[in-house]
């Protein structure tokens, strides 16, 4: 007999609206794939939201299991890579776009997409960082690549109380970094943020001056750009020389209206991020730095447990851009 297990499965309404329920479905239902891994914990992330609200440029078919980040143990491998209950982690990829994904007890997926869980941090920390906290780490390596240092000055956030927003503050400062931390919740969150170890708080506005002027005075050495938008625009035009922006979002646009002076004249860097297809290599190197250097001892402060029973609600809140803590969702 069929394994039976739970899982939050999306499906669509005649009139196109979403029905997200939780129910009881067979191993035997999960796709092809070298390793069948136990979940414990995922996490809620906008893309997550988006899956579960029916947006075929996540996700082409339905019904579906959503989830993008997944933490657990592996229950058997036919690949021979890991053995029975080792602690897993599993982010990126397809999983959760169009392969079964995180809001479900068992996933089943790839060995080359598996990664060891790092000594010193467990499959809960683990979905604390999931997806965001891999991304701003991406964003944090690719910046030190391009030749960011603590004494090269300023580094600035935006979108700083979202998942890779708050992510990103916390790695950089923990690295050494001077952080200023661009929000439109200062007074709700600025003390947050703080906290987690922003040297200043700015409200957003600060970012967007309200000129089209190509250049601004230089103010930027480094940034972690979570919005995109026209405020990515004016973050160029206020870099450094030989600054760099890790760019992964765009809840504030997807068109980037600027000129080439702050990449000519100051020799500016826009550098895009995609945790999807990093390689594995790269992705253990990342964990093991994330459990090592990033682990701070307010990491549960950054997070609020829910159950599969709540995702519901907290999906919602996530798209009207009500969410400023990380969703760690339990399934044991």
């Amino acid at each position: 007999m069929s394994k039976l297990y739970r899982a939050l499965m999306v499906s669509e309404n005649p009139d196109g609206s979403p029905r997200r329920e939780i129910i009881e479905r067979s191993v035997d239902d999960l796709p092809p794939g070298d390793v069948l891994i136990r979940v414990e914990y995922s996490s809620l992330n906008y893309k997550d939201a988006l899956s579960a609200s029916i947006h075929r440029g996540i996700t082409r078919e339905y019904p579906h299991q959503p989830g993008i980040d997944a933490a657990g143990r592996v229950a058997a491998d036919s690949s021979g890579t890991f053995a029975e209950g080792d602690p897993v982690i599993v982010t990126g990829y397809d999983l959760g776009m169009n392969t079964a994904g995180g809001f479900g007890e068992y996933i089943r997926v790839p060995a080359d997409w598996v990664v060891p869980m790092p000594e010193g941090l467990t499959t809960r920390e683990a979905m604390i960082y999931g997806t965001a906290g891999f991304t701003a780490a991406l964003s944090v390596h690719r910046l030190e690549r391009h030749g960011l240092r603590p004494e090269s000055g300023e580094v600035v956030v935006t979108g700083a109380t979202g998942g890779v927003g708050s992510m990103g503050v916390m790695m950089l400062a923990r690295s050494g970094y001077r952080v200023t931390a661009s929000t439109g919740k200062v007074e709700e969150e600025g003390e947050y943020l703080r906290k987690i170890g922003a040297t200043e708080v700015i409200d957003r506005g600060e970012i967007d001056e309200g000129s089209d002027r190509p250049l601004l005075p230089r103010r930027w050495a480094g940034a972690i750009d979570t919005v995109g938008g026209r405020p990515l625009s004016r973050l160029l035009a206020a870099m450094d020389y030989e600054g760099g922006i890790a760019t992964c979002g765009n809840v504030a646009g997807n068109e980037l209206t600027t000129t080439v002076y702050p990449l000519i004249l100051r020799g500016a860097a826009l550098i895009g991020i995609n945790t999807s297809t990093t390689p594995n290599a790269l992705r253990r190197e990342l964990w093991n730095r994330i459990a090592r250097d990033w682990k701070p001892d307010f990491l549960e402060a950054m997070s609020h447990p829910v159950t599969l029973e709540e995702l519901d609600g907290e999906i919602e809140r996530i798209l009207r851009g009500k969410k400023s803590r990380r969703a760690l969702v339990s399934l044991l």
